[in-house]
């Protein structure tokens, strides 16, 4: 069994690089061939998986949190079509986690390792958004979201000192005081068109993100289909009250929420203002067209 470690030792605000021991000690005394590398700069994890994915690895192991993942995730979508690709693990030592989360590794090293060892597999569905910053489109594997949720990331990126759940928490309730103006969007699902104010708009292949929020708590990943949870125009006392069903997934229940489940979504908006982010990365900051697909099974994850 080969593995290949991509290691961000910046992952987590910085506190990944305390683990490197003892990521490292996990694998020596195990009996699996690996190397581990270190990713330089963002990015750098995207250009490292392309190069390990061309070659005899059983497993690239993400070691990181969503970014790092999804850096990963996109390395080897953009070889998928030329080479046999290993499969994906993860060492959840980020912020959020909601990847390990949505593919069940939000475990510790030891167990993991364990399941390295077994080396069963999976498949994944793997989105992908076109739009923004991304004409050539971008890969995900946790989900996308569009308003609210993406402000309240952009804000836990400013919070240097604040980490894990409770800086999305803080970042929440920042973005519930400055309550930007939403746009009005045109969402297109197979035959059916939806035209509204939107607050936030998910499309999720996991179920939840922010570390503590649900957003389709009945997600299935590997059914070739992605979860919609839209928000219409709300006030702040009903976007508070909704933020409070998010931290239990019980959302759907509100007047104020449009689900579907479907494999292919396109969100207009003719005035712009589509803040977007696919697994936290932003996509755009006031966008006025974005795609979203699906492709069934297209990576392996280890599973138990």
């Amino acid at each position: 069994m080969k593995c290949k470690v991509i290691y961000n030792p910046v992952a987590g605000k910085g506190c990944a690089a305390s683990k490197i021991n003892q990521i490292k000690s996990l694998f020596e005394g195990s009996k699996l061939d690996y190397d581990i590398v270190f990713t330089e700069a963002p990015g750098h994890a995207v250009e490292l998986a392309a190069d390990a994915g061309r070659k005899d690895y059983n497993f690239i192991v993400s070691t990181g949190g969503d970014g790092t993942s999804s850096e990963v995730i996109n390395g080897l979508m953009s070889i998928r079509e030329t080479a046999k690709l290993p499969a994906l693990a993860v060492f959840p030592i980020g912020s959020g986690n909601d990847f390990a989360y949505g593919i069940n590794l939000l475990k510790g090293a030891p167990q993991i390792l364990k399941l390295l060892v077994a080396g069963n597999t999976r498949p994944l569905d793997i989105g992908k958004i076109t739009g923004g910053d991304y004409p050539e489109g971008r890969y995900f594997g946790n989900g996308i979201g569009v308003g609210f949720d993406t402000i309240v990331g952009l804000e836990a990126e400013k919070l240097k000192h604040i980490h894990g759940t409770m800086g999305y928490v803080v970042a929440a309730i920042k973005t519930l005081i400055m309550y930007p103006k939403f746009p009005f969007v045109t969402l297109q699902i197979g035959d059916e068109k939806i035209q509204q104010i939107a607050t936030m708009i998910s499309i999720m292949n996991g179920r939840r993100m922010g570390g503590t929020f649900y957003m389709a708590p009945e997600s299935i990943n590997d059914d070739g289909q992605f979860d919609l949870c839209m928000a219409g125009k709300l006030s702040r006392s009903e976007m508070l009250n909704l933020f409070l069903k998010f931290l239990k997934g019980t959302q759907a229940e509100s007047r104020h929420i449009t689900t579907r489940r479907y494999s292919r979504f396109q969100i207009e908006s003719s005035q712009g203002g589509l803040v977007c982010h696919a697994d936290g990365e932003t996509i755009c900051i006031s966008g006025k067209s974005l795609l979203v697909e699906c492709f069934p099974g297209a990576l392996r994850v280890l599973t138990e």
